[in-house]
């Protein structure tokens, strides 16, 4: 029994961070209908950052702080420059090809200025593990699926309740109609990529005491997170929080009875069965569209 909750318990963890950079696609999606795939590197923007400015001096707090707003900056500046000029034209797919080049972009600066060795960054959250029902937890591990709980919930809430929140369906639901009853599509579609980034590097500032900042950390982690919100149906945010739970639960149940090299056999294996019998992923709704 032990031994379950110790994989649980360590599954959500990392199922957390899968949650995090998963709605970050869900937000992207709900809004533009177009995704970064570099997003996966906003991850690493706000873990790789966040150690630098320790390395420099800075507070904990402060360099995580401004790691984090560097992310979202990334992402509004990606939009612009990476994805606005494709979107323009009708079944463009021009913005896959250029947000994966600059992420492989950001990936090379980043060897170039971090070094190509993983450091870990510093967190009272990992100093010393606690008893959980004879599991040993890191507080860190624990912080993570709950962050990622809080976030959805205020996601939802925010969608639901505010100006921006609105806007961000209005502009998803019909653009052009959004646009003539005076929203500014550009500006909220921008916004949903900055907030989408600024979830990616968060979760890279929570999970880096875990797991070690690199330059590299982002590739797998964004494809791992892009399952996710496949498997949990995109335009579902507790559906994405679902799947990305469920995800690293899974994963660390295949690495402990199985091995570490079949976890991705068997993680990337259920995606595709799940796809196969649900489309729009398990908690998705299907998208209809008038013609």
């Amino acid at each position: 029994m032990t031994t379950i909750l110790q994989y649980t318990l360590s599954g959500l963890a990392i199922g957390g961070v899968y949650a995090l950079v998963a709605l970050g696609f869900h937000i992207m999606w709900s809004t533009a209908k177009a995704v970064n795939f570099a997003h996966g590197d906003t991850l690493m923007i706000g873990a790789v950052l966040a150690v630098m400015g320790v390395d420099a001096g800075m507070p904990v707090w402060l360099a995580c702080s401004l790691a984090i707003l560097a992310g979202a900056v990334f992402g509004v500046a990606l939009e612009r420059v990476a994805v606005r000029p494709f979107t323009a034209q009708a079944n463009s797919i021009g913005w896959m090809l250029s947000t994966i080049a600059i992420g492989i972009m950001a990936e090379s600066l980043a060897t170039m200025q971090f070094g190509g060795f993983s450091r870990p960054l510093p967190s009272p959250g990992v100093d010393r593990p606690i008893n959980v029902f004879g599991a040993g937890v890191y507080p860190q591990e624990l912080l993570i699926p709950a962050v990622a709980i809080v976030l959805t919930l205020g996601l939802g809430l925010m969608q639901k309740r505010t100006l921006v929140g609105r806007a961000m369906r209005a502009v998803a639901h019909d653009k052009r109609a959004a646009a003539l009853m005076g929203i500014n599509v550009n500006r909220i579609v921008a916004l949903s990529f900055g907030l989408s980034a600024l979830l990616g590097a968060g979760a890279g500032v929570l999970v880096a005491p875990v797991i070690q900042a690199s330059a590299t950390m982002g590739v797998l982690l964004g494809l791992k997170g892009f399952a996710v919100a496949i498997i949990g149906g995109i335009t579902s945010a507790p559906g994405v929080l679902v799947a990305g739970l469920a995800f690293g639960v899974l994963e660390k149940f295949v690495e402990g009875y199985i091995s570490t090299a079949a976890r991705e056999i068997v993680a990337f294996g259920v995606m595709i069965a799940v796809l196969l019998v649900f489309p729009q992923g398990l908690f998705g709704k299907r998208e209809t569209v008038k013609v």
